[in-house]
This record gives C-alpha cells, structure tokens and sequence, in this order.
C-alpha cells in the first residue's frame, strides 16, 4: 500500500520543522508512506523511517563546493527503506512494515529557514536554529512524531546520512549504530555481518544533551564540534516515545 503528503496535509499535521527546511525549494515536499501486512498474524510492527534530502545545499549555512557535490546522495535512508519494503515485499515475511521517506531539497533563497529561528515541531519542542545544515534530524523529528502516533509500532528504526562527524569517527563505509535496546543493536549488528554491512555501536551519552541546550527554546538543533554523531542521535532521541523499541542508523 502506498499514500503521500503534500504540503497542505504537512501543515494540517503540524510538521513545521520539515516544512522549514524545504521553504526555499520550488520543489514541495513528500511524505511517502508504503506499508506490507502478511497474509497472517503479525509477529511485530515495525516502522521505518528514512531521511530524503534529494539535495542539500546547507541552506542559509552552505556547504562548501567539495561538501555539495555528492548531496543529490543525502536521500540515501529514503531510498534505503524503499529498498528495504521491495525486499520485504518479495520475501513475505511475517511481520507488519511500514516504511516513511521525508522527501525534502534544502536550498536557499528568500524564504530559506535562518540560523536563530524557532520553530515549534510536531511533538510540541520548540527548537532554536544553530544551522540550516543540521537539516536531517529536523525533517526525521517530524516525521517520527507523525509515524509513532498514527502506527503505534512496537520497534522504530531510522536511517540517515545525518553526520560528517560519523564519517570521521568510523570512516566512509562503516555505519553509527544508536539504540535504546541491546537486544535489537545486536540484530542488526548480526544481519550486518550476514550481509556485507558493517555497524559500530555508538553511545548515547546523555551528558552530551547539555550541548543541545538552548536559553530561549526546548533546544537547538546542533551542538559544538565535539561528539556530533552522538548529538544528532540525542536529538532524535527526544522525538522518540516511551517504551517503544528504536534504533537510530547513521549511514
């Protein structure tokens, strides 16, 4: 089954921190929703959530013209999970997916986001700007609130090439794996490993929220220079529900 969201249907649901970010592109943004139920019961609900930036600029804060020139790549979580469903699809197997892109171009322009807005995301934090390239972790922030509420799944787990400062910890082909659970880390650690894939743990030092902390918003949308990776997962953290079962993929 396949559904999407226009504009007009982000706005009724609130989602002004991924409308935000696509502001200045004459391109409108989606929401894709595709979802595979088994013939019989469904042994769990998962949901997957994929960042799909078809092209990031940085916005106000622009990348330099090396750090641009692979962007229209910065949808690879969305396209990961559209991967994923067509697999699943084929496989059939005995678990209820639902898989969600956030299809957004961060671009300039008159109506771009600014660094030291606030915008009020769906789940109610209002978040203070410290850079239009920390993008990605405001389009999932809407996009997780939207997917727990409507799906109530049981386990969450998004994909995103959300840092450089994961690159630079684990270099360019081993992926930041975040959890809220060791037991679903190890599962995807092992099919990693089955396929060619390579995860490495990474901490969710909670100490580090201290550097999201903003004096004029619930909090800003980046940290410093230091633990990056780990900054951009607690962020996303806050957006995800209690007791369920999340994994966050920085890829």
């Amino acid at each position: 089954h396949y559904s999407e969201m226009g504009p007009k249907e982000m706005a009724k649901e609130r989602m002004e921190l991924l409308l935000a970010v696509s502001r200045a592109s004459v391109e409108e943004p989606r929401v894709v929703r595709l979802e595979y139920t088994p013939k019989g019961p469904a042994r769990k609900k998962i949901v997957l959530v994929g960042k799909g930036l078809t092209f990031d600029s940085g916005g106000l804060d622009l990348k330099t013209a090396e750090g641009m020139l692979e962007m229209k790549v910065d949808m690879s979580g969305a396209a990961t999970v559209l991967g994923v469903m067509m697999s699943i699809a084929a496989h059939a197997p005995n678990v209820h997916v639902i898989g969600y892109m956030g299809c957004v171009e961060n671009m300039i322009g008159g109506k771009a986001y600014k660094p030291g807005d606030i915008i009020k995301s769906r789940a109610g934090l209002t978040i203070e700007i410290g850079n239009t390239d920390a993008e990605g972790r405001l389009v999932l922030a809407d996009v997780l609130s939207y997917a727990q509420e409507r799906e109530n799944p049981e386990v969450v787990i998004d994909l995103a090439t959300l840092t450089g400062a994961c690159m630079i910890a684990l270099g360019p082909t081993t992926a930041g794996l975040f959890a809220n659970n060791d037991e679903l880390a190890k599962a995807i650690s092992v099919a990693g490993d089955e396929n060619g894939e390579e995860f490495w743990r990474m901490p969710l030092n909670d100490g580090l929220k201290e550097l999201l902390k903003s004096p004029i918003a619930d909090m800003k949308n980046v940290g410093n220079r230091y633990g990056g990776a780990i900054t951009a997962a607690l962020f996303l953290k806050e957006f995800i529900k209690d007791g369920v079962t999340w994994a966050h993929l920085d890829i």
